[in-house]
């Protein structure tokens, strides 16, 4: 999605300096200076200059319909939020919100905006090609997005109450047809609205709109005095009142151009809608947000700020804050402890200094850099509003009557260039020193402000002496590159007291690998190593941030050796639980006794890697998956006998291997990634045949075989191909629990299997997460489901297997072996990795996983088998989302034959080989897909197995 924004024209030349943004991805244009084009006509010259610059040959409609494109409307003099008026609210930086994770220090309102709306245009029918927002706000959709309707125009709202509805715009629609708009109103009346709900629903407009190719030129035609849509002349045109109000079945502004496009309405679900226009509002919005969670078990630090509307980023502040502060906001800013803060002050871009300084309630300061040294003084009252003639006693500055202001320090209004409109007003003066600052700002705020009468001469003189600049001219001149300099120069000083205050600040729970980017960048040197008695979690990110910094300073061995900590840790807190619970394994059959346990394997549709450690440690996973059989049998087994002799005897007949066990210290030898008897040692071992994990203590393997009654002889069969993709290996080590369970007496239920099948998987440090095992040990199509915690116990909602048993559907779900092998462990490392570091990137897909999983759960529950088929593809997308060589060319090789074919189609697991899933369209598209595979083999090995659905899971009978 390509990203056009609107900016203040001074920033339009060093945005993509400032942000590190890729020019080809971000398009940046300015209206043209003096020239009013309202939103509709904005739009119009931003298309044009965009086109002009990235045409590449292309007719306009053949470059309109080749991307998708935000549209971003962030200029405008920022009159009310002086503080960002320079760089723009969009760059607006926003504290880390305290109940969040995997967010950054730099964050500001234009990286928290977009990762919504690219979700809802991904989301979004291919029609529809470009999105339309406004930059001086932050809105959230707390619940799935739901279906996009196919429209020319899709307009998002929120159901808010008349008494704010009334100030803005709004969507009718009539009660029996909810989506489609009737009319859009402007500002309609409270009583206006309450009519309307006799017959009528209303959507509070929130400047989120989707417009089709059509739309966008009938847009820019209603923009245009003359000529064609790429350089014709653009007029003053309102996207909202004048657009949006000709726009319905009934408009209130009927246009006949516009009458024929189609219209939809919906309300963004679980939506919230955050202003950040004013130096009101990025107080009342960001405290907003960050009460959004108050359950204590969500919040993932504990603040010891005096009061909740205090926030301080960017900054070093020394000055003491009380409970009695309120409102207050300090960002790229010197704060020295001679400062006095009071109420609703808010300080930005102060340089170091030594000043003694006291803010009344309400008093704000603004130091911006211009020319090549100086600094321009802009203090300013909170509730200014920069509007108005100096002369006029109505018009507001610092808290008082502008003429009072100017009558307290002797100044003379006329003598003031621009003094028609307090924003054109060059009232601000430019110095070059600290001291010079000083006084003036203490002048300006309050001119007997702890003043001599020779220092109010002094700061006389030198305001008059001084080039002053207006609001204006301050966000026209200000040298953003030097702002960013210093806010980032603050940041890098403030990160060493993050995280030496970790208990009380977010650092672990930011993106890490962010930070340690930082840490590296700004020369900052390692934290002191945290406590042992720190929560296990907070440890576990601590080793993996200390591993990341390594990387980054080139020390691969100490990062080697810090990521390894990490996963010693995470092994640690997953094994821990089960080797508390000690075993006392007994013999429990008869001497001639065989027990036989047999699983079928499992296919994941929805959500895999969400059930994987940290993640699900830190908040759930959410899972679905199918257990199957393989040509009418459950392809993985294991057989346990009685032998005579004290010794353990572990074969396995597909592997052709065998190898006796007579001392403890050759049974716990498990940990060699493809060592054919791993998994069987580690199953003894947690079934209480290693001294860690006994009740009873022996000094010798045969001595605690004597007193079980029997040596043991167990057999493994795995009539499956290495790398599967299946859950084989996880699915093996629960049917070997399985049968330990049987044989030696100890009452575990299938969740205990699954449990200790975690806790195998971290024993053999090959790692991976619980749905493997429980989707072959469970049958069934089933949606899993955990919560936060070490302990992951999941929940089972069954769900119907119709669309996957009913004749009509059976023949649809083709399983095919590529004969292409993947080892899981590598890919799983480098996920592991990022999850343990917080990655933004990465935490933000296992959440949408999560939420599709929940979607996939629904089309199943509604037997609606086309949804289903083109969740399973979206699956496949998020899988290719997660590792880039899930899918490599020889597997894309197959598909690309037989896609049109298909709904949609994954490599279950972790991909990059083993089994093709498919679900074909119909039975008909069935035959053909496996009638163009067959005559295309990839190689000798690839070939069609017959999978039906597994009624039964886990299995285990006794001779």
């Amino acid at each position: 999605m390509k990203k056009l924004l609107s900016l203040p024209p001074n920033l339009v030349d060093c945005f993509h300096d400032i942000t590190g943004y890729d020019r080809k991805e971000w398009f940046c244009s300015n209206d043209p200076v003096g020239k009013k084009l309202g939103s509709g006509g904005g739009t119009t010259w931003l298309l044009q200059q965009a086109y002009a610059a990235d045409a590449a040959g292309k007719t306009f409609d053949e470059w309109l319909s080749a991307d998708r494109r935000l549209i971003l409307h962030a200029g405008g003099q920022s009159r009310r939020l002086p503080a960002y008026a320079p760089s723009g609210k969009i760059l607006t930086p926003i504290p880390v919100f305290r109940w969040e994770r995997g967010q950054r220090l730099s964050q500001d309102l234009l990286s928290l905006q977009i990762p919504l709306y690219k979700q809802i245009m991904d989301a979004a029918p291919r029609s529809l090609h470009t999105m339309i927002v406004s930059g001086d706000v932050y809105i959230r959709a707390t619940e799935p997005l739901g279906d996009i309707p196919e429209a020319d125009v899709v307009c998002y709202g929120l159901w808010l109450g008349p008494e704010i509805a009334k100030d803005h715009g709004v969507f009718v629609s009539r009660r029996d047809n909810p989506t489609e708009m009737e009319c859009m109103l402007q500002k309609p009346s409270v009583k206006t609205l309450g009519e309307l709900l006799n017959t009528h629903l209303y959507l509070t407009d929130i400047g989120i709109w989707l417009l089709s190719d059509k739309a966008v030129k009938m847009l820019m035609k209603k923009s245009l005095k003359n000529g064609d849509l790429t350089s014709g002349d653009i007029i003053n045109y309102d996207m909202y009142s004048e657009f949006g109000c000709a726009l319905g079945d009934k408009p209130t502004s009927p246009d006949s151009d516009l009458a024929d496009l189609t219209v939809a309405v919906l309300p963004l679900p679980g939506g919230e809608f955050y202003h950040y226009g004013t130096s009101h509002e990025i107080l009342s919005s960001t405290l907003a947000i960050q009460n959004l969670v108050n359950d204590q078990r969500e919040i993932m630090h504990h603040s010891l700020k005096p009061h909740p509307s205090l926030f301080v980023q960017n900054a070093e502040r020394d000055c003491q804050l009380t409970a009695e502060n309120q409102n207050i906001w300090i960002e790229n800013s010197w704060v020295g402890k001679n400062w006095t803060l009071t109420r609703e002050n808010i300080i930005t871009g102060v340089p170091e200094n030594d000043w003694s300084l006291h803010l009344q309630p309400g008093q704000c300061v603004d130091i911006v850099p211009v020319e090549e040294n100086g600094y321009v003084v802009r203090p300013y009252g909170f509730n200014d509003k920069f509007r108005g003639n100096l002369s006029d006693p109505s018009v507001e500055y610092l808290g008082m009557p502008f003429t009072q202001w100017a009558a307290e320090r002797n100044i003379d209004i006329t003598c003031i260039d621009g003094k028609e409109d307090l924003q054109s007003a060059r009232i601000f003066p430019v110095v070059y020193d600290t001291y010079g600052m000083q006084l003036l700002l203490r002048w300006m705020i309050d001119g007997r402000q702890e003043l001599s009468e020779e220092e109010r001469d002094e700061a006389l003189a030198l305001w008059q002496e001084a080039r002053r600049l207006s609001a204006d001219d301050i966000s026209n001149e200000a040298d953003l590159e030097r702002l960013t300099r210093q806010r980032n120069e603050f940041r890098a000083s403030s990160w060493a007291s993050v995280a030496k205050n970790y208990r009380h600040s977010v650092f672990y729970q930011v993106d890490l690998s962010d930070a340690a980017k930082e840490f590296a960048l700004y020369g900052i040197p390692a934290p002191e190593p945290i406590a042992d008695s720190a929560p296990l979690l907070t440890r576990i990110h601590d080793n993996m941030f200390r591993s990341e910094l390594s990387r980054r300073r080139g020390d691969t061995s100490g990062s080697a050796e810090f990521e390894e900590k990490a996963f010693a840790l995470l092994r640690q807190g997953l094994i821990a639980p089960q080797a508390a619970v000690k075993q006392q394994p007994r013999m429990s059959v008869y001497a001639d006794q065989i027990v036989w346990a047999r699983s079928p394997v499992r296919i994941d549709i929805a959500g895999g890697w969400t059930d994987t450690p940290p993640y699900c440690l830190m908040e759930g996973g959410n899972v679905i998956n199918l257990a199957i059989e393989l040509n009418g049998q459950p392809p993985l087994q294991a057989y346990i006998r009685p032998c005579s002799e004290p010794h353990i005897i572990l074969r396995s007949i597909d592997l052709g291997a065998s190898e006796q066990i007579t001392t403890f210290e050759q049974l716990a030898d498990f940990r060699h990634v493809g060592s054919p008897f791993s998994i069987p040692k580690a199953a003894l071992a947690l079934a209480g045949f290693l001294p860690a994990y006994a009740v009873e203590q022996h000094n010798t393997l045969k001595d605690q075989l004597m007193v079980f009654g029997c040596g043991i002889e167990l057999t493994l069969l795995s009539a499956i191909p290495a790398g599967s993709g299946l859950g084989t290996s996880s699915v093996l080590a629960a049917t070997v629990l399985g049968a330990l369970n049987d044989f030696c007496g100890l009452s575990w239920d299938k969740g205990e299997i699954g449990r200790r099948t975690l806790a195998l998987e971290q024993m053999l440090t090959t790692g991976g997460g619980w749905q493997d095992q429980f989707g072959g040990v469970l049958e069934g199509v089933k949606l899993l489901q955990t919560e936060r915690g070490f302990d992951q116990n999941p929940t089972v909602r069954w769900l119907p297997g119709d669309l996957f048993t009913r004749n009509e559907y059976k023949a649809c779900h083709l399983l095919y072996y590529t004969g292409i092998t993947r080892t899981a462990k590598t890919i799983l490392s480098e996920i592991v990795r990022r999850m343990f570091l917080n990655h933004s990137g990465e935490l933000a897909m296992l959440r949408d996983m999560k939420c599709h999983t929940l979607d996939m759960y629904d089309a199943i529950q509604r037997a609606d088998f086309q949804r289903m088929g083109g969740l399973i593809r979206k699956t496949w997308t998020q899988n290719q989302a997660m590792d880039s060589g899930t899918n490599p060319d020889s597997v894309r090789a197959i598909t690309n034959m037989v896609d049109d074919l298909c709904l949609g189609y994954k490599l279950p697991g972790a991909g990059g080989g083993g089994y093709l899933y498919m679900v074909a369209k119909d039975p008909e598209a069935a035959a053909r897909i496996r009638k163009i595979i067959n005559e295309n083999r990839p190689n000798a090995n690839a070939r069609f197995v017959d999978m039906t659905l597994s009624e039964t899971g886990l299995q285990v009978s006794r001779s």
